[in-house]
């Protein structure tokens, strides 16, 4: 715990924590993760003691008042959370910036944003901080940040990780928690910890089977993919052609339909629940201009229009369905180009398309898995003239979370993380 406190002294510049008890922490029960320090995202389940503040003004001074199940998982498997990180607004932004600070800036390179929303977590992970940290994902939100600072980001099944007591249809199901990791071996021990014997009226998510000789869909013309980034799915196709996998080229227009529906409804479910919040006694006069636009769309939306959405994310799920009756594992690009400057996604604005047409701009084939409720890793298999990562993704069906985890493993020596781990298990 010394260590990672001292490491999040010396690095504080960056932004990544928006909130540093000043308490020791007790030690953690005991559990494979016993005394690892863990610092927790500001926006998803409730830890008790650790402010959950949404990156808002609206909700400053708010610290959670009891453990989400979530929470008592990784307080049960021997973590001690001693922090908060930085995040944008609500998440509505692929950067985290929030008006009301800290603005988080990518280890990497302190020009460039960590990514968003769990921007701040991606960022003290890299930076050497601790060696994993909570995280969240609603349309990207996990694997953006792993794609911008070269770390293992994965997004689980919907339905794979508890959501209660009350936080289980948070965001129409299609937002998800786990953690970004600097290794695949880190989330793989983390998986266990945090699923199974889910409370509520689903059974626990059965596994697909992970070992097994694969059919990969390589999507290799995606529009406004910087080349070098491309490059890096070819790469990745044939490391994993090598371990035994078959390659079979799937057309970025087969995906394009899944994509518009994702967008689509990825904007009418942020917007109605904004627009709940603010009718649940949020004061949105205190919230960022972007916020406000959105929740005076759901103010607005019609209960068809979101039934409308709703129902097209449905349709979207059955088409990814059946494109996993060809192939095993989509893999594709993570990020459109290298890590944006920080600026590059304002909130100071009331435009919530343009703010969605950057964010499906940046990161092209994030929301489909969030709104299918599909799988989805991303992870560096390399780094670009500047020493950035080069990311890419991988999709497989609900439950195929392990697969995933085993299937990345031989590209996983293709990138070393420049900075090294000062926190990790003191």
């Amino acid at each position: 715990m010394a260590l990672a406190r001292g490491r999040a002294a010396e690095v504080a510049d960056l932004g990544a924590l928006s909130w540093l008890c000043d308490e020791d922490v007790p030690e953690g029960q005991a559990g494979p993760f016993a005394g690892v320090p863990l610092l927790v995202k500001d926006l998803g389940g409730p830890f008790a003691g650790i402010p959950m503040r949404a990156g808002s003004a609206a909700l400053q001074g708010r610290k959670g008042a009891a453990d989400s199940d979530l929470a008592a998982r990784f307080r049960a498997a021997g973590f001690r959370p001693f922090g908060a990180t930085t995040v944008p607004e609500f998440g509505l932004s692929l950067s985290s910036e929030p008006q009301v600070g800290p603005l988080c800036r990518n280890p990497l390179d302190p020009r460039l944003g960590a990514g968003g929303s769990s921007g701040g977590s991606a960022a003290a992970v890299a930076a050497g901080i601790v060696p994993l940290a909570h995280a969240t994902d609603a349309g990207g939100s996990i694997r953006v940040p792993a794609a911008s600072c070269g770390l293992i980001g994965l997004k689980p099944s919907r339905g794979a990780i508890p959501g209660g007591p009350g936080f289980g249809n948070h965001l129409g199901g299609i937002a998800s928690e786990f953690a970004l990791t600097r290794s695949l071996r880190d989330a793989r021990a983390l998986w266990p910890c945090l699923t199974g014997r889910v409370r509520g009226p689903y059974p626990d998510l059965a596994q697909l089977p992970e070992e097994g000789r694969f059919t990969l869909g390589i999507v290799l013309d995606t529009p406004g993919i910087a080349p070098e980034r491309q490059a890096a799915v070819e790469t990745a196709a044939r490391v994993l052609e090598a371990a035994g996998h078959a390659l079979r080229v799937i057309p970025a227009a087969r995906l394009d339909r899944i994509r518009r529906v994702s967008a689509r409804g990825f904007d009418r479910i942020i917007s109605a629940n904004l627009a709940a919040l603010g009718d649940a006694g949020l004061d949105l006069s205190l919230c960022e201009p972007l916020t406000q636009s959105f929740a005076n769309r759901g103010k607005t939306l019609s209960a068809k229009d979101l039934w409308s959405a709703l129902e097209a994310g449905t349709t979207a799920a059955h088409a990814l369905w059946h494109l996993f009756e060809e192939v095993d594992v989509l893999l594709t690009p993570m990020l459109s180009c290298a890590p944006l400057p920080l600026g590059a996604f304002p909130t100071d604005h009331a435009d919530p398309e343009a703010q969605l047409h950057r964010m499906d701009t940046y990161a092209p084939y994030a929301a489909l898995a969030n709104i299918t409720g599909a799988p989805a890793l991303t992870l560096p298999v390399g780094a670009d003239a500047a020493g950035l990562p080069l990311p890419v993704q991988l999709i497989t069906p609900i439950g195929g979370d392990l697969r995933l985890l085993s299937l990345a493993a031989p590209l996983e020596a293709l990138w070393t993380h420049p900075i090294p781990l000062f926190g990790g298990c003191a």
